[in-house]
């Protein structure tokens, strides 16, 4: 009779978890006794959509840049079902104001975003496929001058008018966000993504902007760093405000300065961020870009509640059930499957093999994990292997 008993329970204990909604499965991940069932994630979706739009919609291209809500729940909506990953972006919108005013005009010179109260028109054009911005070009590929001088620097990365964060919701900013809270909310786990304070160096100077800067002017740039922290959080807050449980902070190009510096210049900002995504009570998901070798130690004391890296690439390696044995449980972790060897181009045992292996990772880091890729989806992957992807990671990670 004891036998039945206990088989009985373990029975229901495997029914309770078949029953938890990806959203259940992330917070579980982050508590310190983890989850049992793994959640699965594509993240970086704004380039996921941009390269995938036709697969994911069957709509007109210019509808995500459309001010009417119906429209833009529309298309969100079919993205996610095609996709079937755990993850929710909630995004800033229009306000309510804009919105009456805004309208998109399909015409035969081209498509404009048209202003009806001032009759101003901006054309629209198709994002390029594997473009490095929405439009395809490289953004902040090169700088005019450099400053010199610690005024010119300040004036330079000063937060631009900061955004009055209680307006956001009275303005209607937030109104997309809350219906796709409302529609989604329930079953996946609602993030924004901002950028780590130094990204916004790359952002204005661009890569060789930014490398010249730390190693010729490591002064100007240590006197900067509380101004490019302060866009951060500012982001942080208004995520806050948008319903997100979590935000995706973006770090990228700090693989390529020393130790020394990346501890001096992006770590202190980091903290800064993390202590205020505890105030406000949402999760932090530290993305590293790039190598950490060296790096590690100061990556985890930035104390993020869960870490992402990129899969092994670029003549580095990030073994996933290494670094889940180093971070023993500490932290989260976001797994990092190869978008290229794998998902693109892998057969479907090799596929199986990989997600085997990341949820391996996840029992090694106390259940503390989430399935995801390492990079953002390729454009020759099609969506349906994307889909394929997430239902394995779910199906193979139940009750092991």
């Amino acid at each position: 009779m004891k036998s039945i008993r206990i088989h009985y329970f373990a029975f229901m204990s495997r029914r309770e978890f078949s029953m938890l909604t990806g959203r259940q499965k992330i917070e579980a991940a982050f508590t310190r006794d983890g989850s049992r069932e793994f959640a699965a994630a594509a993240c970086w979706e704004d380039v996921f959509v941009r390269d995938h739009w036709d697969q994911l919609t069957a709509t007109p291209w210019y509808d995500q840049y459309s001010p009417d809500l119906e429209r833009q729940m529309a298309w969100r909506s079919k993205a996610l079902a095609r996709t079937g990953q755990d993850l929710l972006i909630v995004p800033s919108f229009y306000s309510r104001q804009e919105r009456e005013q805004l309208t998109i005009v399909d015409q035969p010179e081209g498509v404009f975003l048209i202003d009806q109260a001032s009759s101003k028109r901006k054309k629209l054009e198709p994002p390029i496929v594997g473009g490095w911005s929405q439009f395809g070009q490289m953004e902040s590929a090169s700088f005019a001058r450099l400053p010199t001088t610690p005024d010119e620097f300040e004036v330079a990365v000063a937060l631009p008018a900061p955004v009055d964060i209680e307006r956001i919701v009275a303005d209607g900013r937030a109104d997309l966000a809350c219906a796709l809270l409302q529609a989604h909310g329930t079953e996946l786990y609602p993030i924004t993504e901002v950028y780590a304070p130094l990204w916004y160096l790359y952002e204005l100077w661009g890569f060789e902007g930014m490398m010249t800067l730390i190693g010729e002017r490591p002064d100007l740039v240590e006197r900067a760093c509380p101004h490019l922290t302060a866009r951060t959080l500012a982001a942080v807050r208004e995520a806050a405000i948008l319903g997100a449980a979590g935000v995706w902070i973006w770090e990228s190009f700090t693989d390529m300065i020393s130790p020394q510096a990346y501890e001096a210049f992006s770590v202190p900002g980091m903290r800064r961020v993390v202590e205020e995504c505890r105030h406000l009570g949402i999760k932090s998901i530290y993305n590293f870009s790039g190598n950490p070798a060296g790096k590690l130690d100061a990556i985890l004391s930035v104390g993020a509640d869960a870490l992402a890296l990129e899969e092994s690439k670029k003549d580095f390696v990030v073994d996933i059930n290494e670094l889940a044995a180093y971070a023993d449980g500490r932290c989260t972790l976001f797994g990092n499957l190869d978008v290229i060897g794998i998902l693109q181009n892998g057969s479907d045992p090799q596929l199986r093999d990989a997600i085997t292996e990341q949820i391996a990772a996840g029992r090694r880091n106390q259940n503390r994990f989430v399935v995801c890729l390492g990079s953002p989806v390729t454009p020759s992957t099609p969506v349906d292997r994307v889909r394929l992807y997430c239902d394995l990671a779910r199906e193979m990670s139940h009750d092991r």
